[in-house]
This record gives structure tokens, C-alpha cells and sequence, in this order.
């Protein structure tokens, strides 16, 4: 028996009949575990009818009544986080671990939305002119909707909804429709944590899900995680309908290794970042780049760790990484191998050949693979493959490497290996990426502060999370008041003085 996923709307599960419905698949056997309902306009409708309606009386709940809410969440959360995991497991292939730290980062978000009492402060100048004082406050935006991608079902959302809902807005949530459980459990927490009906909503889909949110007049603003093509599609469609919308796109993240690192931490640091959650990350080291001399080294180095790592099913507790999450998704990662030998690349290390534990040989398996001497040329290198390739560059200069990094039309993110304090401060000066990291191969800031890349890898002004996600959320207003003198006539019951 399969299970049956369907959309939430005004705080309970939607009890209708879908037109359209999609198959959910178990990665690690190839099996459909479930069927998703996809949401037509008429549902979308529903759900920004409920957020709307919802909103009304949200916004002008207390501080404190919010922040209690968010706690209670985030309680709930802590106890399910095994729960969540396994359904992220299932859905999406990742393994045990990874998926409970998936939901550690995002409840990390859920903690610093907590503190919204103090984050929505506005200022305060008194007497600015005789008489008259002036103060700044931060007021929500109304309907807002967040457009997630499959790699991370709940860390992405909770970037998104706890701040929004925190600041006094409604969500609805468009979860991806390939890993669609972990949304409606979290909406079940959050009614059992005390928030009102219609704040949370979900509707699962495709494109004519996303295109009604887009197009929805009354959705003031659209959050948005996935590839470059479809967030520029996001932006641009959003805006045009007077939307404020913030897209993260996709990313081609270096990891640029200078003669002077220590080449074990840096192969450790690259077979974690390249390979973890399969590469289904859009912070992933993707392409390595070594400084002359050190390539031919630092490549031997990984693929004695590679031939190391335990391929298997998600649930298995001996599994270092799991499946990818569907079967043209793998083929097509897997056809990079193929096209960047083409294209004069060496294969130093083939996935296809890894041994998978347990022999689930029908699930989307592809192990961790390596092309080495990869130019910039190579679609290997231009493409956001999306999976565990890592490409290997050679650089003759600390020069050379900035340039190629800097010529990425990405910028989501880029870390520096060296023992050379100098050329680390010089290179994150110099690095027109939107998050560096000094000895980390993944530099994803913690929840108060920003998330987010440059060029291509964002469109839109603000990141997610942090102070630019509250600002996100809401609207500045500035006051300008003047009160007349309370000692013109009236009654006064004050202590009578002479004058």
C-alpha cells in the first residue's frame, strides 16, 4: 500500500479530489512509496483565502504571544527530529544522520525567530523638531509563499517560515513534490504548538502550482530556493506581478587549495563537502581547484578516501551516503562522466562502479566519481551538476585561481585552504562570492546571519534568514508625532506649586 499526500489548508489536511497527482519514490529501491495530490489554481485559492483570512487577526497578536508559539514549536520539533529524519530518509534517499542534521540547521532558524521581540525593535529620536518626535517600526507584509527544492525538504522551508510567520505574516508553502511528507508534519507541530488555523498552509504540485502563487494578487511577497533558470523565472514573473521576491539560484562552488595547506584536512574537507547528502546540496564543493604542485597529490589523497565511503540505503546505520533522489536525476548527473571524458577530463574516480551495501541495485545509486584536469570549458565544469562529480582544475597561481572563481557566473559559495593567514584575508577580500569560507569547505552562516550567493546565484536584494530575512518580512514605517502641552487649560490634579 502506498500512502496518500495531500495539501493543508486553514489547519487541517484538505479533504478534496485532486485532478492531478504525482508518484513519490523510495530512492534507495525504486519503488513508489506514495502519491502526492497537485494542486490546481482552485487550491492555491483555498490556501491564500485561509492565510488572508488568517492574517487579519495574526498580525495583531502580541510579541510575546508569537515568540510563545515559536517556542512551543520548536520544542515539538526537537522531539519529532527522528521522525522528520525518517521521513526525509525515505523520500529523499539521504541518510540517518544527514537528514537529522538537516533539521538541526533549520531549528536553528526556529531559535533565533524566537528572539522576534527584540529583532522587530524599531528607533526612537526625541524632539527632532520643537515639539516633535520621531520612530521607526516594522510592520508585516501580509500573505507571503515560499517555493522549496527537494535536497533539503525541511532545513529550506524553516529558512523561510518561522520568520515570516514570527513577523506577523501568513505562509503558504509550496514544498518540492518529490519529498513532500516532511511539510505536512511540520504543519501538524505547528498546530500543536498553539498556532492559529490558515497562519501555515502547504499545497503540493508542479508548475501550474507555482504559477498561481506567482500570479496570486493576494500574496505580497515569494521566497524562493532551487536552480538559476527557474529562480530568474521566479523573479521576473513575481516582480512583474508586484511581488517582492527573493530567488536563490543554483551555484558552482570552488574550493581552491594552495601549496602551503595541509592536503589531508583539504582531501578530508573535499570528499565531505563533495560527496555528503549525495551532492544534492547547493552549497557542495563541486570544483576543486589546486594551486601548482599539489594536484596530482591532493587527487591521490581523495581517492583513497573515496574507495573508502559506504554506499547504502538511507536507514542503514552503515550508509555514508545515500541514493540520488530519482532515477533521470541520476542518469543525468551519471552522463557527466561520459561527456567530460569527451571533453578531454580524466576519470580518476568512476561512481558507477561503487558497491552498494546491501545490493539495493534497483534504487538511483551513483557513487562518488572525480574528473580530473577539468577546464573551464568543459560542461562538467559550466553546469550545476547537482551530484556527487567533483571536478578537479589545476591553477599555475594564487592569481589564477581568484580569476577562475571570480569568472564563475555563480557566487553562491568558495573556501580557501591554506596555512598563509595573509592570502586567506587577501583571497576573502577578493572573492566576488556571497559566502567564504577560511579552512571550511562549507561556509553556510549560522541562523543570525544571512544566507546567500551573488551573480547568478541570487536575484533579488535580500537573503534568507537573519536580519536581512526579518527585513524581508516586513515593512518600515517611520512616525512623526507632536502631542500639544498637557499645562494648556484642562483639568490638573497635580500637586499645586506656586509659579
Amino acid at each position: 500500500m502506498t500512502k496518500h499526500i495531500t495539501h493543508w489548508i486553514g489547519g487541517k489536511p484538505w479533504d478534496g479530489e485532486a485532478e492531478r497527482h504525482g508518484d513519490v519514490y523510495n530512492p534507495a529501491t525504486g519503488q513508489v512509496s506514495g502519491q502526492v495530490d497537485f494542486a490546481s489554481p482552485a487550491e492555491v485559492d483555498l490556501a491564500v483565502a485561509a492565510a488572508s483570512d488568517a492574517f487579519a487577526t495574526w498580525r495583531r497578536v502580541s510579541l510575546t504571544k508569537r515568540a510563545s508559539v515559536l517556542f512551543a514549536f520548536r520544542e515539538l520539533l526537537a522531539a519529532n527530529t527522528k521522525a522528520l529524519a525518517a521521513l526525509i530518509t525515505e523520500e529523499h534517499g539521504k541518510v540517518a544522520s544527514d537528514a537529522a542534521g538537516e533539521v538541526a540547521r533549520g531549528q536553528e532558524v526556529v531559535e533565533f525567530a524566537c528572539g522576534i521581540p527584540h529583532l522587530l525593535k524599531g528607533g526612537f529620536s526625541e524632539n527632532v523638531s520643537t515639539g516633535v518626535d520621531s520612530y521607526s517600526i516594522r510592520q508585516p507584509v501580509g500573505v507571503v509563499a515560499g517555493i522549496t527544492p527537494f535536497n533539503f525538504p525541511a532545513m529550506v522551508p524553516m529558512w523561510m517560515f518561522p520568520l515570516a510567520i514570527a513577523c506577523g505574516n501568513t505562509f503558504v508553502l509550496k514544498p518540492s513534490e518529490k519529498d513532500p511528507s516532511a511539510s505536512l508534519l511540520l504543519a501538524s507541530l505547528w498546530a500543536e504548538a498553539g498556532l492559529p488555523d490558515g497562519v501555515f498552509n502547504v499545497v503540493h504540485g508542479d508548475k501550474v502550482a507555482v504559477d498561481a502563487i506567482l500570479q496570486h494578487p493576494d500574496i505580497k511577497a515569494v521566497s524562493f530556493v532551487g536552480s538559476t533558470p527557474i529562480a530568474r523565472y521566479v523573479y521576473e514573473n513575481g516582480t512583474k506581478a508586484g511581488k517582492r521576491v527573493q530567488a536563490l539560484g543554483g551555484a558552482k562552488n570552488h574550493m581552491v587549495v594552495l601549496p602551503d595547506a595541509d592536503l589531508d584536512l583539504a582531501a578530508d574537507a573535499a570528499v565531505s563537502a563533495g560527496f555528503g547528502s549525495a551532492g544534492e546540496r547547493c552549497m557542495a564543493v563541486s570544483a576543486l581547484v589546486a594551486v601548482d604542485p599539489i594536484g596530482d597529490e591532493l587527487v591521490g589523497r581523495i581517492r583513497d578516501r573515496v574507495a573508502n565511503l559506504r554506499i547504502g540505503p538511507g536507514s542503514d546505520d552503515r550508509s555514508e551516503m545515500g541514493p540520488l533522489v530519482t532515477r533521470p536525476h541520476r542518469d543525468k548527473v551519471a552522463s557527466y562522466l561520459d561527456s567530460g571524458v569527451r571533453e578531454g577530463a580524466t576519470l580518476a574516480v568512476d561512481g558507477r562502479a561503487h558497491p552498494v551495501i546491501g545490493g539495493e541495485q534497483d534504487g538511483f545509486w551513483l557513487g562518488p566519481s572525480v574528473l580530473d584536469h577539468v577546464t573551464p570549458l568543459m560542461s562538467c565544469y559550466t553546469d550545476e551538476i547537482f551530484g556527487p562529480v567533483l571536478s578537479v582544475l589545476r591553477a599555475p597561481t594564487y592569481d589564477a585561481a581568484v580569476r577562475l572563481v571570480n569568472d564563475s557566473p555563480y557566487g553562491n559559495g568558495v573556501a580557501i585552504f591554506t596555512s598563509d593567514g595573509g592570502a586567506a584575508r587577501q583571497f576573502v577580500s577578493e572573492a566576488e562570492i556571497g559566502m567564504v569560507g577560511v579552512n571550511v569547505p562549507i561556509p553556510v552562516p549560522m541562523a543570525y546571519y544571512s544566507f546567500g550567493g551573488w551573480k547568478a546565484s541570487l536575484f533579488g536584494d535580500t537573503h534568507v534568514h537573519g536580519t536581512e530575512g526579518v527585513h524581508f518580512y516586513t515593512r518600515g514605517k517611520v512616525v512623526t508625532s507632536r502631542w500639544p502641552d498637557p499645562s494648556h487649560g484642562g483639568v490638573n490634579l497635580g500637586f499645586p506649586v506656586n509659579t
